[in-house]
């Protein structure tokens, strides 16, 4: 911006005749032509990732992992992973933004996950499956473990939580892919509708998974525009009633959702305080009440138990306050926008890791803890997805 003043100053102080003017406005015209939108940068960084995995129905790595001696754990566990919710919420933005036959190679990788599981045949999808072009049957996420020399799986990949599965329903519906999307939707109705609402998946292996019961009023929001967008109304109802039950009125925003116990958690949670008035079940008051507990700085954080800035959550916090005109929403898109990755990827986080308040899921083992559910700084697809429909102005669940 500092340039055109210049510019426009040296234009003008010139000589102009009429073949000056005309090749003048015609740079000016070449050079607007030329400007990037501005979710370009965000959208190209994906699109680029998708060109390397060739043609076909394909799912994107979520995270860019830390190689060599800079590796961790989570670099092993999360290296050739590719989550259902990030890789929809990728192919939404893909698609919002022109680009409907990469969105395309990632539902019909969806699809065929769904059609080709290696146990189940129930219309669910795992959490995750591997990156890449998808194998048939579809190949699930692992790491070799060298402390017991052996290739290991993770039980929350291969489980499967409600939120994903509706996640995928919204590209399947946006594609028009309506036969996976209501497969998937009869398997939630028939495994997991609870008395209200729906419960939160199954987690571990294929031949011991666990129900689990408690449930989340971010992954029930998911439903509940899932089910509308698919034109299943009654099922929408049920979900969306839980939300509904989820606001505190009296701390004016709503809470995370329901131990497995049955008792309210006391946890505040990005995804859950905004997502409603997103979703057209909460309203501004509320999503900016949840943003002024979550905000560290200019952004938020994951939760109420987390001391930092969680990016995904600040991209999609920047799009609730775009709608709501609240000029806040730039400086959260700054702070976006500062923490690329080579890559051109936004990184999950500020801090070198963030604490979510959360587990990864019930121990498997007795005397074992359960493991707890951080967010590291790795490039992000989630992130980098939320920062393009952001920029894009584009509201997902609408």
């Amino acid at each position: 911006m500092a340039a055109q003043p210049s510019f426009s100053q040296k234009f003008l102080t010139s000589s102009i005749t009429r073949r000056g003017f005309c090749a003048g406005a015609l740079l000016l015209l070449t050079a607007a032509r030329a400007q990037k939108k501005p979710h370009d940068g965000f959208l190209q960084a994906i699109l680029r990732q998708m060109a390397a995995l060739g043609n076909g129905p394909a799912l994107l790595n979520s995270y860019i992992v830390n190689t060599g001696p800079r590796a961790n754990d989570f670099d092993l566990t999360q290296g050739t992973v590719a989550y259902v919710y990030d890789n929809a919420l990728a192919g939404l933005l893909m698609l919002a933004a022109g680009h409907r036959r990469e969105a395309q190679r990632i539902g019909q990788a969806l699809a065929l996950a769904q059609a080709h599981d290696r146990k189940f045949t129930d219309g669910r999808l795992r959490n995750s499956y591997a990156a890449g072009p998808m194998a048939i049957p579809a190949k699930l996420p692992g790491f070799w473990n060298a402390k017991t020399h052996q290739w290991d799986e993770d039980p929350y990949q291969t489980g499967t939580d409600t939120g994903p599965v509706a996640w995928a329903m919204l590209l399947w519906t946006a594609l028009g892919m309506d036969k996976p999307a209501n497969s998937a939707g009869n398997f939630l109705d028939k495994q997991l509708r609870a008395p209200m609402g729906y419960y939160g998946g199954f987690y571990g292996y294929d031949s011991s998974q666990q129900k689990l019961t408690w449930q989340s009023t971010e992954q029930n929001l998911d439903l509940a525009v899932a089910f509308r967008k698919l034109g299943r109304s009654k099922d929408a109802a049920h979900a969306a009633a839980f939300v509904h039950a989820a606001y505190d009125a009296r701390a004016g925003l709503f809470k995370a959702g329901l131990t497995p116990e049955g008792k309210p958690s006391a946890m505040v949670a990005a995804d859950a305080g905004i997502w409603p008035y997103l979703a057209g079940l909460g309203s501004a008051a509320s999503a900016t009440s949840a943003i002024g507990k979550l905000q560290h700085g200019l952004g938020i954080g994951f939760s109420s138990a987390s001391h930092g800035i969680w990016l995904e959550g600040t991209a999609f916090a920047a799009l609730a306050l775009k709608r709501m005109k609240n000029p806040l929403s730039e400086d959260f898109m700054q702070t976006v926008s500062a923490n690329l990755s080579p890559q051109g990827y936004v990184y999950a986080t500020v801090a070198p890791m963030l604490s979510t308040g959360l587990t990864v899921g019930p121990s498997l083992q007795k005397g074992v803890p359960e493991q707890r559910f951080n967010y590291y700084r790795r490039p992000s697809l989630s992130a980098t997805s939320w920062a393009g429909l952001a920029a894009l102005d584009v509201n997902p669940l609408a």
